[in-house]
């Protein structure tokens, strides 16, 4: 756990330096649950493919596993609290690489890599969302300026109407975007921690087009 300035305060958040640097980052944005064991390895993961990654706690230290203190963890985020730390982990990563960072998040996560990249266009260089959703997070997509990758499951019905909200305002304004839905995958295909909705062929393509993504964008 590192600690970085934020609005004239500090945030924490789990980082993860890579053996041999890119001179490229990552913002790692958490599910629901918290800063745990999936995202500390996500993170470790991008490092080990040569970026140097931070997973903020937007949750300051609290994790679980039950669906409905996650739920009221969610609805209680302070929005206007995240965008500050967020915005402090970006400045942060750019201070030691010197240019825009990606970003990636899972759900809740999802929502706030656009976010994100919304808020803050000079300090993210490409931005991914896995069926992001949540809804007290809203997008200003005028100021979007980095290209969007989004991966979905076809069996979502809490992140899909986001999904469809979203390609319809990058649409009308023309920013790059691309989008993938995975056949017969459900919310949360990526988290292999969780086998009744891991889908390992969805998971490591939509990896690998996030790898490909970040190299050609950052």
């Amino acid at each position: 756990m590192v600690s970085y300035p934020a609005n004239g305060a500090s945030a924490s958040g789990y980082e993860a330096r890579p053996r041999t640097a890119s001179g490229k980052a990552v913002v790692v944005l958490q599910e629901w649950w918290g800063v745990d064991d999936h995202i500390r390895a996500v993170a470790e993961r991008f490092a080990s493919e040569g970026y140097l990654a931070l997973a903020p706690d937007l949750y300051h230290g609290t994790v679980t596993r039950s669906p409905d203190e996650a739920g009221k963890l969610l609805m209680a985020l302070d929005i206007a609290q995240a965008e500050k730390e967020l915005r402090g982990a970006l400045g942060y990563l750019r201070g030691l690489t010197g240019r825009p960072a990606g970003t990636v998040g899972f759900c809740m996560g999802g929502s706030l890599s656009l976010f994100a990249a919304c808020t803050s266009p000079d300090d993210v260089g490409a931005c991914v969302v896995y069926y992001g959703g949540h809804p007290k997070v809203s997008f200003d997509f005028d100021r979007l300026r980095a290209p969007v990758l989004g991966h979905w499951a076809e069996h979502d019905g809490f992140a899909n109407a986001s999904r469809d909200r979203c390609a319809a305002e990058l649409e009308r304004r023309g920013r790059p975007y691309t989008f993938h839905t995975y056949p017969g995958t459900k919310h949360a295909f990526f988290n292999d921690t969780r086998p009744e909705v891991y889908d390992r062929e969805a998971a490591e393509s939509s990896f690998a087009r996030t790898l490909e993504f970040f190299g050609r964008s950052l």
